[in-house]
């Protein structure tokens, strides 16, 4: 296993009449080459959650450990650690401000004390991996189009070779035909690089056919944590806490009640298909 949090409590302005609690003893084993969907309302916690795992926050209760080591001992390297568990913040774009992609995605490869050999190789092979085209190289990250400009993101973060990539709420403002292009990246990384991908979502439609595990946040602590399937089966408890289940659940659910025999468990449209086919 390589992230492990034992018992995390994270508060807000601790000790004043503004304090909250954020995350309430939240217990997670994150293995590595898993794909996870983290998922919860505003304010479940979930963004709080995966700023912990490179230790950008600091648990205000309980241990944090990347591949056995406890990351708050005395002279631990953070450093190192942010470089291995790579994040990509909500509107990624936001982290672009060098005055060329290139130079934007050598950034993080630079701070490692790669020669710029390295640098330009590993930012080369990032960019490729993203699907960003050469043309667009040496141009100002900011003249991207949006979904152009989340790759590129993605790519200065893939340049310092993580072993987790965390991306929280990568496809927020893009159209359905952006979202679709970045969660098919996504998905396509994690099969070609065998990475631990960790992606953080308000949407289950988002995570439905794509993630093979699924934790959901609720008021800072963990309610499910589970294969899809499974998850998907508490899809009124999903409701009240402000979650909609994907449309196939519904739809199986509705076939059901009308006296089809599908499974209702069936969570990507593939595999609805596949029930409904067998009715023929």
């Amino acid at each position: 296993m390589s992230l492990v949090l034992k018992d995390i409590t994270y508060r807000y302005s601790q000790e004043t009449a503004y304090e909250k609690t954020a995350l309430d003893h939240v217990n997670l084993e994150i293995h590595d080459g898993e794909f996870i969907g983290i998922i919860g309302h505003t304010g479940s916690g979930k963004s709080t959650l995966v700023q912990h795992l490179n230790g950008l926050l600091k648990a205000t209760e309980g241990v944090m450990e990347y591949n056995g080591e406890n990351i708050y001992q005395e002279k631990y390297d953070l450093k190192s650690l942010r470089t291995q568990v790579g994040m990509v913040f909500q509107y990624p774009e936001h982290q672009l401000f060098e005055a060329t992609v290139m130079e934007d995605v050598c950034f993080g490869p630079k701070n490692q004390g790669l020669t710029k050999e390295e640098q330009l190789e590993r930012a080369k092979e990032a960019l490729k991996s993203v699907g960003l085209k050469e043309k667009y190289y040496e141009q100002s990250p900011f003249e991207l189009s949006g979904g152009q400009k989340r790759r590129a993101a993605i790519a200065g973060v893939l340049a310092m070779k993580p072993s987790v990539l965390i991306l929280d709420e990568p496809t927020a403002g893009l159209d359905p035909k952006g979202r679709d292009e970045i969660l098919d990246l996504i998905k396509g990384m994690h099969e070609k690089m065998g990475i631990t991908v960790i992606l953080v979502s308000h949407s289950m439609e988002d995570v439905a056919e794509y993630v093979d595990r699924i934790i959901v946040m609720d008021n800072g602590s963990v309610l499910y944590d589970d294969v899809p399937r499974e998850v998907f089966r508490h899809y009124e408890k999903l409701e009240e806490i402000g979650l909609a289940a994907p449309q196939v659940t519904y739809l199986m659910q509705d076939l059901k009640t009308a006296g089809f025999e599908v499974d209702c468990n069936a969570t990507t449209i593939e595999e609805a298909k596949a029930e409904i086919l067998k009715l023929c």
